[in-house]
């Protein structure tokens, strides 16, 4: 779905300068966004879509992520692939289905693309998190990838959970504090 710039403008009220987020994120820094502002991610971000989210989800509920931190990270659907990193639809049953559980284990910023649901953004809210769209421009994010390291299920090959360390990832806020800009 495309998003227009009067869509955007809509729910900024206001021209914005892009902001700069660096990794982790803190509660504060979750409560300034808004719905349409346009960030730079910079920092250490995790990977993953349906494949393997519902087994993070299951790690944090079984108390058992091991050496895997949550708190104030993010997390952008994709896999990570020797073509590189591009965003995958955020309303795929297993990825927009963690996105609850995500939040609640500490996952401040989930990255995708597309649109998610009316519960979804409520649940995001109810953590203090928020949903980031990025466009779909592999070439742009891999020049924006400094480093990527496998964590966990590399029996998944490609959609196995990746750490990628990256500087000035584009992207807008699509959802937060209960609003969307679907």
């Amino acid at each position: 779905m495309f998003i227009s710039q009067a869509a955007i403008d809509s729910f900024s009220g206001e021209d914005r300068l892009m902001k700069i987020l660096h990794t982790p994120i803190t509660e504060e820094y979750i409560e300034s966004l808004q719905v349409g502002d346009m960030i730079y991610i910079s920092g250490k971000i995790f990977c993953g879509r349906d494949a393997v989210l519902p087994k993070i989800c299951r790690l944090f509920e079984e108390a058992d992520l091991g050496d895997i931190d949550l708190r104030g990270s993010v997390i952008f659907h994709t896999a990570v692939s020797p073509a590189g990193v591009g965003p995958t639809s955020s309303n795929k049953v297993e990825i927009e289905g963690s996105i609850p559980k995500l939040s609640e284990a500490g996952v401040k910023l989930h990255l995708g693309k597309g649109a998610i649901n009316k519960d979804t953004v409520a649940k995001l809210n109810e953590f203090n998190s928020v949903y980031a769209i990025i466009p779909p421009v592999t070439a742009l994010l891999g020049s924006k990838t400094i480093s990527k390291r496998l964590v966990a299920f590399p029996e998944l090959g490609m959609e196995a959970f990746y750490e990628l360390e990256v500087e000035k990832y584009p992207c807008i806020i699509a959802a937060a504090h209960n609003k969307s800009i679907y």
